[in-house]
């Protein structure tokens, strides 16, 4: 099926790319999360609004990108949230939390779409996310959560 990615998505392509894709894959996770739009002659034309909504909020170089990634990885984020006595959190973290204490912490501000959890944190301690920049660039950020 072709379709129209609405968002970056990993290892898949940009935002405003035109894609081939499985038929489930765009059925059941691309299109109901808002990652794609079905292709159409019609929406040919959405493809140069995204576009040019992607450029206004992308990072336009490497060199912009590494110097976001070297204040990133200086950063030292700190997450307070409610846990249970064993440790267990109440819920888990999003990359909206995450990107929500990096700016708290004196990061700079950055798209929630642009964290990656490798798993979803569910417990207290140090945790490891990537913040992807643009397609060549990703910084790792430490993550550490604590008790509230």
């Amino acid at each position: 099926m072709k379709i129209i990615l609405t968002h970056e998505v990993s290892g898949l392509g940009a935002a405003g790319e035109v894609v081939d894709v499985k038929d489930g894959y765009a059925r059941n996770y691309l299109i109901p999360r808002k990652f794609a739009i079905r292709w159409t002659k019609g929406g040919e034309k959405d493809v140069e609004q995204i576009r040019r909504a992607r450029k206004i909020h992308e990072i336009a170089t490497i060199e912009q990108a590494n110097e976001i990634k070297a204040k990133l990885e200086a950063v030292k984020v700190r997450l307070a949230v409610r846990s249970g006595d064993a440790g267990r959190l109440f819920g888990s973290v999003t990359p909206a939390d995450v990107a929500s204490a990096i700016e708290a912490a004196g990061g700079p501000k950055i798209d929630k779409r642009r964290v990656e959890l490798g798993a979803p944190i569910k417990t207290l301690g140090a945790h490891a996310t990537s913040v992807r920049l643009h397609p060549e660039v990703a910084a790792k950020v430490s993550v550490e959560v604590v008790s509230a």
